[in-house]
């Protein structure tokens, strides 16, 4: 059998925790089960309740007083997750998942029972589910399990210390390998390596070149093109390193054979004198209203936003802009001690045609932000001599 000491793993009383601050939290919507869907390679809730990185899809059953159980496709991962899952009733769903989640909401006794829900769960399965167990009283957990997360352990702010070291040093590769002639879409090349021989693997590379005298783009692009590099361009950048489910990410603006231009230095201040005043904002017991209010900065320099200004640690809450772009649907959140953010000021001009990043991860402490991060707070310039 393979040895589960030879991956990374979570201490066994980190994993007792969070099953613990889970089962509080049943208590507190009076369920009698919870169950929790993911999907895909590192599926998020699924790992962080059994260390066990995912597969295809996979559910996890938590009841009071009974062992836990985890139920996934496909078959031939089945070996793996009984090496790995803290979870150690380990079953394959079958060949119709929705039928093995209903046929297991059954076998515990769960028929006419308060089960909550989180996750995405594909509508063919709920409406199976649906269909079985009509007793079942089905609740929305989703927001308020995704909540739970916010504030990270020790154990989860080291991991996301060690992806953001690694997003630091793709960082450099970047510097230090960016070339004229390179077409842009070669890039994500220079990043990855930094990642794969750690260990881990490439989060986001998000980017997009263009002349600094000629820009039309306004925020890092999610797919590169071929287009060729050349001396005169910015490199505006969104970059995430990830090891074993937790990223850092980062973001800077890199041109080649020249500095930024005028035009583009006063956008660059002032996405790092935004990034600034926040991180010296937000400390324990910060509201979000207070962070969009000091973010207004922004548009006092006669510029606006487009991406998000602030976000947890792998896309968890808060999720915020500006008040004067405000588009979240969210109440009011407060900033919390060991919450994991990035504060990613995208500042571009009103006309949409320039704009650039500029952030970093930091952990919310009791009288402020701590960066995980030591990449340089400036424009990078590549003279490529």
């Amino acid at each position: 059998m393979r040895d589960r000491s030879q991956f990374p793993r979570f201490s066994d009383e980190e994993m007792v925790a969070r099953h613990k601050s889970v089962s509080a939290l049943m208590d507190q919507a009076n369920l009698d089960a919870l169950l929790v869907y993911g999907a895909g390679r590192f599926a998020s809730e699924i790992y962080w309740l059994t260390d066990w990185p995912g597969g295809r899809e996979a559910y996890v059953l938590l009841q009071r007083d009974k062992d836990p159980v985890l139920l996934m496709q496909l078959y031939n991962h089945v070996p793996m997750a009984r090496v790995l899952s803290v979870v150690r009733d380990v079953r394959w769903a079958g060949p119709n998942t929705g039928n093995g989640i209903a046929g297991l909401v059954k076998e515990r006794g769960l028929s006419s029972r308060r089960v909550g829900l989180v996750g995405s769960i594909p509508h063919t399965q709920h409406q199976k589910i649906r269909e079985r167990i009509p007793q079942t009283e089905l609740v929305e957990m989703g927001g308020k399990f995704r909540m739970l997360r916010t504030i990270k352990s020790p154990a989860e702010i080291a991991r996301i210390r060690l992806a953001s070291r690694l997003t630091d040093d793709s960082m450099q590769a970047l510097a230090e390998g960016i070339k004229p002639g390179m077409r842009e879409d070669e890039l994500p090349a220079l990043i990855e390596p930094a990642y794969l021989k750690a260990g881990g693997y490439a989060g986001i590379h998000f980017m997009t070149s263009m002349p600094m005298r000629e820009p039309h783009f306004p925020v890092p692009a999610q797919f590169q093109s071929n287009r060729r590099l050349q001396n005169g361009d910015c490199l505006i950048t969104e970059i995430s390193g990830t090891y074993w489910g937790y990223s850092g990410q980062i973001h800077r603006t890199y041109s080649l054979g020249e500095g930024p231009t005028p035009e583009w230095k006063k956008l660059h201040d002032a996405a790092v004198e935004a990034f600034e005043t926040l991180a010296s904002v937000i400390k324990d017991g910060t509201s979000i209203r207070e962070a969009e209010e000091a973010a207004e900065i922004i548009h006092q320099r006669g510029y606006t936003i487009y991406d998000d200004l602030i976000h947890g640690a792998n896309q968890y809450p808060p999720i915020i802009q500006t008040r004067s772009t405000a588009r979240h649907e969210e109440g009011e959140i407060v900033f919390r001690e060991n919450m994991v953010i990035v504060i990613q000021p995208n500042v571009i001009t009103k006309d949409e045609k320039m704009g650039l990043q500029f952030g970093e991860t930091l952990v919310v402490r009791k009288n402020g932000c701590e960066s995980l991060n030591a990449f340089p707070r400036e424009w990078i310039v590549c003279k490529n001599d």
